[in-house]
């Protein structure tokens, strides 16, 4: 079986891992470079927070297992150090719930006090006021491009070839196959095209006939926007992932941390990215500081805006359209899912079984939708949203 993959994110590079392990000719087309888009500029929070309904959140949960059992044989990208989050009286309510209903589905979750978490995060500052403390001790973060590698270098491995940079411009669907045009010239036929060009999938969709909406990737304060401070080594003892009502923390190895207020969002744009030693950078720096003991002087090297790949409705997508040859991959949670997906995908392509996990994210479910009457997606503004 000839399959092409459109992007080389981590969505479409363990599509394309999967698909070489299990015997098929794989042709990843990528238009600037691998990571090149949202995986480049991810929190990378490995959870199941805020994840409905219940199909959605235990996706996000096998998720989360298969980068546990994918980084068994081999390779270092996954930190299971665990999560800690604390609301302020505000936030109290919202929090207790969350945390019950998780608590409801068997999640791991517990309340703990300030000064555990301090033992758990030596340099950890929590504030007095913070009576306990949300401890998830599954949770983790990735280093994306790291396991952009694991998953594209094993794919090499078994014969996957990439073609970088090609930017894909049609998709014609055949009874048998689907061929696939590039900028410039040039048609390669295959039997099965996957489409897994994150926020712009829609786009691409829209060359094989397909409806994918997918949420503004470029709009202003949306909920597909958000700022990244990427910090210089620091002298702190961190690790963990942080969610807190300031400020959400992860480390990014070397000793620089990556930091996130999503409360500032609400001024995120992508045509116009803030200098790193600029007012949005130095309110993340000090918010670290107020955090985390041995952060004196931080300073950002970069502050980047991410832009997430939101599907219209907020749900992943993952399946073939009407005709059966094109197979569309798109999620908000790229980085937990990106291993799963690509494995149950695989499995699809090639058996022709359907994988039951994936029964609730057909494309085919916004055929004849129109896009305008989507509700657009809530920006997010609090831990867990993101």
């Amino acid at each position: 079986m000839r399959v092409a993959v459109v992007g080389l994110g981590v969505v479409g590079a363990g599509a394309a891992r999967a698909l070489a392990l299990a015997g098929a000719e794989v042709t990843v087309f990528e238009r600037t470079a691998p990571a090149a888009g949202t995986t480049g500029t991810s929190f990378a929070w490995i959870n199941s927070h805020q994840k409905n309904p219940l199909a959605y959140h235990e996706l996000n949960v096998a998720g989360m297992a298969e980068h546990e059992r994918l980084q068994e044989t081999g390779g270092q990208w996954f930190f299971r150090g665990g999560n800690l989050e604390w609301a302020h009286e505000d936030g109290r309510e919202r929090l207790d719930a969350a945390v019950a209903e998780l608590r409801g589905r068997d999640y791991p979750v517990e309340w703990i006090t300030a000064d555990r978490a301090r033992n758990l995060v030596p340099d950890l500052r929590v504030p007095a006021a913070v009576r306990d403390v949300a401890w998830y001790p599954r949770e983790g973060y990735v280093l994306p491009v790291a396991l952009l590698a694991r998953l594209w270098g094993e794919a090499r491995d078994h014969g996957a070839r990439l073609r970088c940079p090609a930017e894909v411009t049609g998709l014609d669907q055949e009874r048998t196959g689907v061929s696939v045009t590039l900028a410039g010239g040039g048609t390669e036929r295959f039997d099965v095209a996957v489409l897994a060009a994150g926020r712009w999938s829609e786009s691409v969709a829209r060359f094989a006939g397909m409806s994918l909406p997918m949420a503004d990737p470029e709009a202003p304060g949306s909920a597909t926007v958000g700022f990244l401070g990427y910090t210089a080594p620091l002298a702190t003892r961190l690790g963990s992932v942080l969610t807190t009502p300031e400020l959400n923390v992860r480390p990014d190895g070397g000793g620089r941390l990556v930091v996130q207020g999503l409360d500032l969002d609400a001024g995120a744009d992508p045509a116009a990215v803030p200098a790193p030693d600029g007012p949005q950078a130095q309110e993340l720096c000090t918010r670290l500081r107020n955090l985390l003991e041995g952060t004196e002087g931080a300073h950002l090297e970069s502050l980047r805006v991410g832009q997430r790949a939101l599907p219209g409705d907020g749900l992943t997508v993952a399946g073939f359209d009407g005709g059966g040859t094109v197979y569309a991959l798109a999620t908000h949670s790229g980085i937990t899912l990106g291993p799963l997906l690509g494995r149950l995908a695989a499995e699809e392509i090639v058996t022709g079984r359907e994988r039951p996990e994936l029964g609730m994210f057909r494309p085919t479910r916004f055929e004849g939708v129109d896009r305008d009457t989507l509700p657009p997606p809530v920006p997010a503004r609090f831990a867990g949203q993101q």
